[in-house]
């Protein structure tokens, strides 16, 4: 495994320990933060973002999201070679980090026995199930997201401060279009933690969802293609 390839597994398992965690942290039954809502958890996965990519980026790109590696393959810094090699990687530490959360709340999934609020500290879904305005929702945010990483970089900025940029607009994504879809704009984030829902033994869990599983695979891919498209033609 080469090194950037091991630096998209160890971030991403890290973004989806700590952003799945704020998820439990505030919907298990007795946790300390239990009910602290949503902004706690907007924040939690700005945060989760910027600390994973910060301890990967020194390894490789820190893309940590399949989508967004599929635009910068669009925009030719990044080869088809690689894109496969780091959605793996994207994805098994995905699942990694959704094992990790499971091990450090175990008692608190024990307790919870609501089946909805089980899957939903690992998978997204809609407020409103629509599939039509559920993947517009996902796109949407998943544009934001790629459109703002990319032309990031093309604003003078310290080193490494691009990082905490990229943190506050998930906060931003977060607070402003969340609602809808809770914003998985990340396949491996939905994909990876759903597979470990479905195949981790917690008592009280229900369906893994898999008729909405598609929308937060598609959509976040379809907005990053669209947000290359616009960097291109801004760049």
């Amino acid at each position: 495994m080469s090194v950037d390839v091991l630096g998209e597994f160890i971030g991403t398992a890290m973004l989806v320990l700590l952003g799945d965690g704020v998820e439990a942290n505030v919907s298990l039954n007795k946790s300390k933060g239990q009910d602290a809502g949503w902004l706690t958890i907007a924040i939690g996965w700005g945060l989760a973002v910027a600390v994973a990519a910060y301890v990967s980026g020194f390894m490789g790109p820190a893309h940590l999201n399949p989508a967004v590696s599929l635009a910068f393959v669009l925009t030719g810094d990044l080869s088809w070679g690689q894109l496969g090699a780091y959605t793996l990687a994207q994805m098994a530490g995905a699942f990694l980090g959704a094992v990790l959360v499971w091990l450090h709340y175990r008692p608190h999934f024990e307790a919870t026995p609501d089946a909805g609020t089980i899957l939903g500290v690992y998978a997204t879904g809609p407020a409103i199930r629509s599939t039509v305005d559920n993947l517009i929702s996902e796109i949407i945010g998943s544009f934001i997201l790629t459109f703002g990483i990319m032309t990031f970089g093309l604003t003078e900025m310290a080193p490494g401060l691009a990082t905490s940029v990229v943190g506050a607009l998930i906060i931003a994504i977060g607070v402003s279009l969340g609602g809808p879809t809770g914003y998985a704009i990340n396949p491996a984030r939905d994909l990876g933690p759903r597979l470990a829902h479905a195949i981790l033994p917690m008592q009280h869990k229900g369906s893994s969802d898999w008729a909405y599983a598609w929308i937060p695979i598609i959509g976040p891919c379809l907005g990053a293609m669209l947000a290359a498209w616009a960097y291109l033609i801004v760049k």
